[in-house]
């Protein structure tokens, strides 16, 4: 570390700039209940208070394939934060997520037939993920765009996933239906 990066952390850590205590270790998280296999999250007493009656209506934008055989980080944060939500006591009926697919990340929900055509392995690694997003009524849709670029047909898709004109579109629909975008 250079003379001006341990100057700037003994300034930070001695106006309490950086809350080191704030920083959840991997042993401090845990499976959430309503997708447990997916979504580790950290319980917090967090003093931003949920009202009741909150709704979230979530887009989440996944750009970028994710190593084969790993999952989908856009797949796993999404997860993550049903399982968050759930455990901070959100119905799930006042949780409605959508993950728009483009460039790189079409791949990622493609069926096992489609997806060993492009990598080296026979299975998709995201499909049991992208099922239980389904079953909890999340939207996966896909950019026709990216399809088209990539040659990827309706019938490459695993079961469940959108298809639509862009993600431009996609996205813009999605804001006049009252979604936010997730920025991670």
């Amino acid at each position: 570390m250079n003379y001006q990066a341990k100057k700037y952390l003994l300034i930070c850590l001695t106006l309490g700039c950086l809350n080191l205590s704030a920083y959840a270790a991997p042993k401090d998280f845990h499976n959430g209940k309503y997708l447990p296999e997916y979504g580790l999250i950290a319980s917090i007493e967090a003093d931003m208070v949920i009202p009741k009656g909150t709704t979230f209506k979530v887009a989440f934008d996944a750009a970028k394939v994710a190593e084969p055989g790993a999952l989908n980080s856009t797949l796993n944060s999404a997860a993550r934060f049903l399982n968050m939500h759930h455990e901070a006591g959100m119905p799930s009926e006042s949780m409605q997520l959508a993950i728009v697919f483009h460039g790189s990340a079409t791949f990622d929900i493609t069926n096992d037939d489609a997806y060993s055509e492009k990598f080296d392995t026979p299975e998709n690694a995201n499909a049991a993920l992208i099922q239980a997003l389904i079953d909890k009524n999340v939207r996966i849709i896909l950019c026709g765009q990216s399809a088209t670029h990539h040659n990827v047909k309706k019938d490459d898709l695993l079961p469940g996933v959108e298809m639509a004109l862009s993600a431009m579109t996609a996205h813009a629909l999605l804001q006049q239906y009252g979604y936010t975008l997730n920025p991670f």
